[in-house]
């Protein structure tokens, strides 16, 4: 199911890449030499952490938004202790590790990113950087857009330092972890974490959406894809650290950005698998995301629920795209 309406991958019909598979692999290989490099140089990655002790919980649910996604059933899983992010990588935290290992993700090599449609600009247009995505109204391949430019050229990152980094790849998020002598999680330590130690309920704080009325989570208001009312105070994304945490002090583990995490999709996988510390199937075509986007809206996306998850292409990167990463105990 990956490229979805929810993020789509790089590998649409129609769009194409301005880069061949071969300069994209030499530029990985080179890629990597960097990050090894730079892991001396790396501070202990500025993230704060929450150690958690791991166990048995409840993951996935019987009530399921989507069947095909392969929420259900609701089981038992285990997984040992790990410390995870309390918030998603930002843009500030993704710069340092840039300046130490002169990396360049695949969104910069490829020559282009996803950028949703409310935020690409007429200028873009003019300019001719802009491509329609088959299929995908509300989505743009939009050249010279990346983390540095998230709404593409002329875009930048003014005041948006603390918000999370976005058009980063699977890779992207792989290295930056491996700099910071982390991992991604994998999709059952995502869950746990998400929860805060609350079973079975919709969202990290509850079954209501907006308890007492109050926003808590960025996600999409009004009718979507034309008009974001952005009640909740935002109509892109927001800071790492914006409404109030889960139970464990985690933020934003609903909307904002989807996270990467490092299992391969499955549908299916599970409904078989080991159940102590599950990881995913051996290889796969996509990866797992978590957690929803400022694009959700119930309407035709709510994955902002704790159980929905989704998947993307490992090499794909859109405006709504991010990760936090976790550390074995």
């Amino acid at each position: 199911m990956s490229g979805t309406c929810c993020a789509p991958d790089r590998n649409v019909r129609g769009v194409g890449a301005k880069v061949d598979d071969r300069t994209a692999a030499v530029a990985r290989v080179g890629a990597v030499a960097r990050v090894a490099a730079g892991n001396d140089a790396n501070a202990d990655a500025t993230r704060p952490m929450r150690e958690l002790a791991g166990g048995t919980f409840l993951m996935g649910t019987d009530d399921p938004g989507f069947p095909a996604d392969g929420e259900a059933p609701l089981r038992e899983v285990t997984v040992p202790p790990f410390a995870i992010d309390t918030k998603a990588v930002s843009n500030d935290d993704f710069a340092a590790f840039v300046d130490a290992t002169v990396y360049q993700t695949e969104a910069e090599r490829y020559g282009w990113s996803f950028v949703f449609q409310g935020h690409v600009t007429k200028t873009l247009w003019r300019d001719g950087l802009v491509r329609e995505v088959p299929g995908l109204a509300w989505w743009f391949a939009v050249d010279r857009a990346c983390w540095r430019r998230p709404e593409g050229p002329r875009s930048n990152l003014r005041q948006r330092g603390s918000h999370p980094v976005v058009h980063v790849s699977h890779a992207d998020a792989c290295a930056y972890a491996e700099w910071a002598d982390k991992r991604l999680p994998s999709e059952a330590e995502w869950e746990l974490a998400a929860r805060g130690g609350l079973e079975q309920k919709r969202y990290p704080w509850g079954d209501d959406l907006s308890p007492g009325g109050k926003h808590r989570c960025n996600i999409w208001q009004g009718t979507f894809p034309s008009n974001d009312t952005a009640d909740d105070g935002y109509s892109g994304t927001c800071p790492v650290d914006a409404y109030r945490p889960n139970g464990f002090g985690l933020y934003n583990t609903s909307g904002n950005v989807w996270e990467w995490c490092a299992d391969w999709f499955s549908p299916d996988h599970h409904l078989a698998a080991d159940r102590d510390n599950p990881t995913g199937p051996r290889r796969g075509s996509a990866r797992v995301m978590r957690g929803g986007s400022f694009l959700c809206h119930r309407s035709y996306c709510n994955r902002y629920r704790v159980a929905a998850r989704s998947s993307n292409t490992p090499d794909s990167s859109t405006a709504n795209l991010g990760f936090r990463c976790v550390r074995s105990l």
